[in-house]
């Protein structure tokens, strides 16, 4: 299906050029999958150096003479790995801008709980007079949980674009530029419908917006 700007029409792709484009959609660039993985192997390495500074000699490796030492560096660390994680995971899927901007947005507001963290530990930690506990808690959650979120949203859509079954791919072009979108029958039917209704530009309109949610 093709949207054209002066004079929108619709027409609908055989399937195996739906499959063809499926197979094709653009190229990703191979350097940004490389350092996408290196900062996942990055983060995962960071989280096993926390665990061994903490239950290892290690520790006296990197500065840490005593235990509150060592779990203020393994706090450290294992709080940066996490984010790292996830950056690098959505980095390497064909992930969207929104989610993308999600997943650095959220990873931010980890570091800001981690930074919290060193400065707060040992001294404002559990047993202070005012304790930063509960807001380091709650920054690092609230980050970590919306980097997760938009990796998770990134993954199902990678997995949806991959599954050729029961969807169809409409090319909307306007402006000079080209956007596919992946729609489900019953929702190309509506779309046609609504066609003669509403009018071409309303109907693009919409399924523009339903592509970026």
């Amino acid at each position: 299906m093709v949207l054209y700007e002066e004079r929108p029409h619709w027409s609908m792709p055989s399937l195996s050029e739906a499959y063809t484009d499926r197979r094709n959609r653009g190229t990703r660039d191979p350097r940004r999958i490389a350092l996408g993985a290196a900062v996942s192997l990055s983060g995962a390495v960071a989280l096993v150096v926390a665990l061994l500074v903490v239950t290892t000699p290690l520790g006296d490796l990197l500065g840490a003479t005593d235990s509150v030492a060592a779990k203020h560096i393994g706090g450290v660390l294992a709080g940066l790995g996490g984010p790292a994680v996830l950056l690098g995971v959505v980095a390497v899927l064909p992930s969207k801008r929104r989610q993308q901007i999600g997943v650095v947005a959220g990873s931010l507001v980890a570091v800001a709980g981690v930074t919290l963290f060193s400065v707060a530990y040992p001294e404002r930690w559990v047993y202070a007079a005012d304790p930063l506990v509960f807001e380091t808690a709650v920054v690092y959650f609230v980050g970590g949980f919306a980097a997760l979120w938009y990796v998770f949203v990134a993954v199902v859509n990678v997995r949806r674009r991959n599954d050729p079954h029961g969807t169809v791919t409409l090319e909307i072009e306007t402006g000079g530029e080209t956007r596919r979108v992946e729609v489900t029958p019953g929702e190309l039917q509506a779309y046609r419908s609504e066609l003669a209704d509403r009018g071409s530009e309303d109907v693009v309109t919409e399924i523009e917006r339903r592509d970026e949610r």
